[in-house]
């Protein structure tokens, strides 16, 4: 079977429980979850039993174990972690607004996983891999994007596959040499995983088909929008597919494209039809907004076929 890897933050999350438009002010508080785009994902490519791996690093702190614990426990190889002795681990204060957006304090490039580097230990796990995911979350830091990059390279020369997800936060897009890091990554990408608007970031075009076409004539094997509790839509050069979501009470939308991504890439890997691993994506992605907390939906795959049979959506 293929390895999956992933780069990048891990993090705790502390969620306020009433909704407003920032923390200017004192709030109630829940927390904290293990967290981070590129660990969400990780865990729960784990949870479906595929052999994966993460790079990163954590403060030798409560924050950090509780990160590098549930991973363990979910089937993530952790020997990419670093604990870093006196570093701190990475974390987000979110808040949800009345209209359901979010509001987050992050703190991320001076954490320990802002100084993330390959070492030989960890080139040699990336040599063991021949899937690398990416998350554009991830592009945050020099250090950081060098490691990407390094690993999209090497994986990519060993005639290995690479999926990416642009996952961009507003607070952090600006962050200095994403854009350029982003567009790299996209020239090596076979499956991209873009949400709603993320598919017009690298084209001028102006409708969905036009983009598309686009993007596929520049060598993408699939594309895969994610459009929440409206389902994913398929495209390759041969098929375009659109299935609706599954109709589910949401808790917490947090994480639930991580997880969508996630099964997504791993029934790929598997050699699935586009059908059945968008089922299975939508089934995950439904399934993780059930839970408060980004990594607490993740998904083993019986409980996704339960899903999938008790809604009846073949």
């Amino acid at each position: 079977m293929s390895k999956v890897l992933t780069i990048g933050e891990i993090l705790v999350e502390i969620v306020a429980t009433d909704r407003g438009n920032g923390f200017r002010e004192p709030v109630p508080l829940i927390g904290p979850f293990p967290s981070g785009a590129p660990a969400i994902f990780i865990d729960q490519v784990g949870k479906l039993g595929q052999p994966c791996a993460i790079i990163s690093r954590v403060g030798d702190d409560d924050f950090g174990w509780v990160n590098t614990n549930r991973l363990q426990e979910d089937g993530v190889d952790i020997s990419g972690i670093e604990v870093v002795p006196q570093g701190t681990t990475g974390s987000a204060f979110v808040r949800y607004r009345e209209d359901g957006s979010r509001a987050f304090v992050f703190n991320i490039r001076h954490s320990a996983c802002g100084t993330i580097t390959l070492s030989e230990k960890t080139l040699a796990l990336v040599d063991g891999c021949s899937h690398m995911h990416v998350m554009g979350t991830a592009l945050y830091s020099p250090s950081v994007v060098e490691s990407v990059l390094t690993a999209v390279e090497r994986i990519k020369a060993n005639g290995g596959t690479v999926s990416f997800d642009p996952n961009l936060r507003a607070e952090i897009l600006d962050t200095p040499g994403m854009r350029e890091a982003l567009r790299t990554v996209l020239s090596k990408t076979d499956l991209f995983l873009p949400s709603g608007e993320e598919l017009f970031l690298f084209t001028t075009a102006q409708t969905e088909t036009e983009a598309v076409a686009d993007l596929l004539a520049r060598g993408i094997k699939a594309i895969v929008i994610k459009r929440g509790a409206a389902g994913a839509t398929y495209h390759d050069a041969g098929l375009h597919l659109h299935l609706p979501g599954f109709e589910v009470e949401e808790v917490d939308p947090t994480g639930a494209g991580d997880c969508f991504g996630a099964t997504f890439v791993t029934f790929w890997l598997r050699g699935a039809s586009p059908a059945v691993a968008l089922r299975y994506a939508n089934a995950s992605g439904a399934r993780a907004v059930t839970k408060a907390g980004p990594m607490e939906g993740a998904s083993t795959e019986a409980e996704l076929r339960s899903l999938i049979e008790t809604q009846g959506i073949a």
